[in-house]
């Protein structure tokens, strides 16, 4: 709001990611702890038991499958798995600092936004453009994926006072996108 006071544009790009907490890997998730939370003895432990051990097993008109060891994922549904899933994603914060693009999340979902004059449309497009890109290669590193099919990006100018439409960011075409005004 702050920004359009001032006559700003403003870009929102809200990213979809699938089966976020399913596809955590433990292994990374203990090392960040370690290496980036300072994490150490007891406590680390008391993570790794948290994650390590976990089975399941589906029950259906009276038959039951083998035990399956969960090797991946954090608890859904739990205190803890929404913060484990932010730690665990905690890098995605320097990657938008990287191309001055501000980022707010919260478990998975994530949201990618940035404010510029009217004159800096193209470079603030290409900025977002290429913070979107380098989160989809990280995520891809770190066993995560984007879902391009579900992932919007919107646009707003106060001054002519329009709300530029969503634009789906598919898979099957470059992630290009442009902020207009109708100046």
């Amino acid at each position: 709001m702050l920004a359009a006071d001032s006559g700003q544009m403003s870009a929102l790009c809200l990213l979809d990611l699938t089966a976020a907490f399913d596809t955590v890997d433990h292994e990374l998730l203990i090392s960040r702890l370690e290496r980036q939370f300072g994490l150490r003895g007891v406590v680390l432990e008391w993570f790794r038991s948290y994650l390590s051990g976990r089975t399941f097993r589906v029950v259906f008109s009276g038959s039951t499958s083998s035990i399956i060891y969960i090797v991946c994922s954090v608890p859904q549904g739990s205190v803890l798995g929404p913060l484990l899933f932010i730690v665990y994603t905690a890098d995605l914060a320097a990657i938008a600092e990287k191309h001055d693009v501000s980022l707010h999340a919260f478990a998975d979902d994530t949201q990618l936004y940035l404010n510029c004059r009217r004159t800096d449309t193209a470079s603030a497009a290409a900025r977002l453009e290429q913070c979107i890109t380098n989160v989809g290669r990280w995520m891809c590193t770190n066993r995560l994926k984007l879902n391009a099919d579900k992932m919007s990006c919107r646009g707003s100018d106060r001054e002519s006072r329009q709300s530029f439409p969503a634009r789906r960011l598919s898979s099957s075409s470059t992630t290009r996108f442009r902020l207009h005004s109708s100046s």
